[in-house]
């Protein structure tokens, strides 16, 4: 699919009535967050301003975002950076040539993140090399449904 078709998908809808729609995603697109420090370049802590001007991109982080942005898909960095910082992070990010289209900043700190949605939720750890996702099985936490086997 081409960008152009996705970017005109993904324009606000609204109803006949003039009501607010979010945008629907056309298949095959995906949606990833997708953290900043420690995860696309040097883990820089909030006390530590100074530092975000100079934080190193890790390896194959820009090219394999970059090449998944002209792909179609939906690039948005969700940090833990506080607004105060939008500005600098900003900066950092077109420096460095990073396609994106949102980011989200004060995301709670720590590594304990749950989330709960009514639709299919993938999460990804980054350990140390940015690189195509491949399909592996894992165990996953889930709802109880009551149907399961007790051992």
């Amino acid at each position: 699919m081409k960008k152009e078709d996705i970017n005109k998908n993904l324009q606000e809808l609204t109803t006949e009535t003039g009501e607010h729609l979010s945008p629907i995603l056309p298949q095959g697109v995906k949606n990833y967050l997708i953290d900043i420090d420690g995860t696309i370049c040097d883990d820089i802590p909030n006390e530590e301003p100074e530092r975000m001007v100079t934080a190193k991109v890790y390896p194959d982080a820009l090219e394999t975002l970059n090449r998944w942005y002209d792909e179609g898909h939906i690039i948005t960095f969700f940090t833990s950076r506080t607004e105060e910082h939008r500005t600098v992070t900003e900066e950092w990010l077109s420096k460095h040539g990073f396609k994106y289209h949102g980011m989200v900043m004060g995301k709670p700190r720590g590594g304990n993140y749950h989330w709960i949605d009514n639709h299919l939720v993938r999460a990804t750890r980054y350990n140390g090399k940015f690189t195509d996702l491949i399909e592996k099985e894992v165990t996953a936490q889930v709802f109880d449904d009551g149907t399961h086997d007790e051992a």
